[in-house]
């Protein structure tokens, strides 16, 4: 389907994960620094007590249960105190723990907030082409899945990685201290498990990149099946519909497979390792304190096992928030990619400006709104010039086309003069809508010049152009609210009188009246409660109540 086929290969290719997670890294700092350094203090602090609640059972075993077996009265207030002592340790740590995951549900929930609003905010900046190029689809599932796979890597993945992190340094130590020739053997066994980590993540990285890719694909598929719902059943093509559904659905579940099966085997095989690696050294370590080689007794064999557990269990844990991050770092590289896009360019510095005109037709920039329009253009010497807004466009010798290398419109001149009304007749794909677009500064053509009242629309920025321009589409797109709310939209501060007025204008007020609700039938699905009549003629109320200097209206039927 055209959705499918318009959003691939539209997509950048893939960053380095190694700079997109500094970039990610750099958002979060950049915001929520004082957080981050509270979250290491707790997560060492957590890792430290752990180790020494560990290290601790060699002195339980060592000094308060084993001469308590000799004891023919044995006292267990010393070995009370010691135990309370350990479970103080143990209760500090959870304390930590708990707060470092508190502050980072706070910081990957403000990242997410601060990341939608960078989105929304760059993709209101971009080009109409974008949006001709990418499915509303694949756009719609940067907001949902993609940063939702960051919310997670934020708030569990990182924190646990670096806790992991702290563990394994402080375990380390803690093993060579006790017994190195024990740690020599835990240390082969964990190279083990990190060769194999690094093998498989490698393979999942690019299963999970293709993953997010045909979730954005399918996702654009259903909207715009959702959409022309009534073209399918108008042709009854509802099999093959559900037919490119099973197919962009199969493709999904081909990559999430490929994607899962990499990743979900690390666990099993790194936690089978760490057993075997406990196993090895308790049989190592028993055979050293029975022989008695090094000064190993029993209390620091028991910790050292504990040890090599809390060691092997962090590592485990790595392959598996690695896999978390691998998945969303391919989200944010969809995020990211949207971001990159470069914005809307506008070097125009012509504004429009509310103006008064004297009797002798001198034209002089005021603040309130007469209902005259002038167009201030500044020059190099600082000085500027005012120009009655007049209405008056000539194309010059224009060259256009969506594709830069394919141009569809050839020399085109024409001239509409002030107060003219110029209608524009052809076939189908004649271009009378590019026309439209052109004015607007929707695209930008390739040759020729474009004038509004003898100023080069590229000199004009694109805002005060487009408010200059009351525009009714050919495709009408209504929006969530009340009927009054729509009309509105052209002007967001007109009173509700304004809005009847200019209902009555476009010949819309007769049938708002006899809806549910007037004015305040709310609308939902871009009004398809509404005939497209019906939708035209809000759509002229709406262009009507800004009062523009201009209209351009994009339908013969207007």
């Amino acid at each position: 389907m055209m959705t499918n086929m318009k959003s691939q290969n539209k997509r950048p290719k893939g960053q380095n994960p190694a700079k997109t997670l500094k970039r990610l890294m750099g958002i979060i700092l950049k915001n929520y620094t004082p957080h981050c350094i509270v979250v290491l203090l707790c997560i060492f602090g957590s890792a430290f007590v752990s180790v020494k609640g560990t290290l601790f059972m060699q002195t339980l075993i060592d000094d308060y249960i084993l001469p308590l077996t000799s004891q023919s009265n044995p006292d267990f207030r010393p070995l009370g105190m010691a135990i309370m002592k350990l479970a103080l340790f143990f209760i500090a740590g959870a304390l930590m723990t708990y707060t470092y995951n508190r502050i980072m549900v706070n910081v990957s929930q403000g990242t997410m907030k601060k990341i939608r609003i960078d989105v929304f905010t760059h993709m209101e900046s971009l080009p109409i082409k974008y949006f001709d190029t990418h499915a509303h689809g694949d756009i719609m599932s940067i907001y949902t899945n993609d940063i939702d796979t960051l919310r997670q890597m934020i708030s569990q993945s990182i924190p646990q990685l670096v806790n992991s992190a702290a563990t394994i340094v402080s375990v380390l130590i803690s093993m060579i201290i006790l017994n190195i020739p024990l740690t020599i053997l835990t240390l082969i066994m964990v190279a083990i498990m990190v060769f194999t980590t690094g093998k498989v993540a490698g393979k999942a990285g690019s299963y999970f990149m293709k993953q997010q890719k045909s979730i954005g694909e399918l996702n654009g598929f259903i909207e715009e099946m959702m959409e022309g719902q009534k073209v399918v059943k108008v042709f009854c093509h509802e099999e093959e519909s559900i037919k490119d559904f099973n197919k962009l659905n199969e493709q999904l579940f081909d990559s999430a497979n490929n994607a899962n099966a990499f990743a979900n085997i690390l666990m099993p095989i790194n936690v089978n390792l760490g057993n075997l690696s406990y196993v090895a050294c308790a049989i190592l370590g028993s055979i050293l304190a029975i022989s008695g080689v090094t000064s190993l007794t029993l209390g620091a064999l028991a910790s050292f096992l504990q040890l090599n557990k809390s060691f092997s269990h962090p590592i485990s844990q790595v392959s598996q928030q690695l896999n978390s991050i691998i998945m969303a770092l391919a989200g944010a590289e969809r995020v990211f990619s949207l971001l990159d896009e470069k914005p809307e360019v506008d070097n125009g510095y012509v504004t429009l400006v509310n103006a008064i005109e004297d009797e002798e037709g001198n034209v002089k920039e005021c603040e309130e709104h007469t209902g005259i329009w002038a167009w201030k253009h500044p020059h190099g010497d600082g000085t500027v010039t005012l120009t009655k807004l007049l209405g008056d466009v000539t194309f010059n010798d224009v060259d256009f086309g969506y594709n830069e290398e394919k141009t569809i419109l050839h020399n085109i001149k024409l001239y509409a003069e002030p107060g003219q009304k110029v209608a524009f007749v052809g076939s189908t794909g004649a271009g009378k809508t590019t026309i439209t677009n052109l004015i607007n500064r929707f695209y930008d053509i390739q040759d020729g010049k474009i004038k509004y009242d003898g100023i080069n629309i590229n000199k004009i920025k694109k805002a005060d152009l487009r408010r200059s321009l009351g525009i009714v589409l050919q495709d009408t797109h209504l929006f969530t609210g009340t009927v009054a709310d729509n009309i509105r939209y052209g002007k967001l501060d007109a009173s509700d009188e304004e809005v009847i007025s200019a209902a009555k204008l476009a010949n819309a007020d007769g049938f708002i009246k006899r809806l549910p609700q007037g004015y305040d039938t709310v609308l939902t699905g871009d009004g398809a409660n509404l005939s497209q009549g019906q939708r035209q003629l809000l759509a002229i109320a709406r262009a009507a109540i800004a009062d523009p200097p201009v209209l351009i209206l994009d339908e013969a039927t207007s």
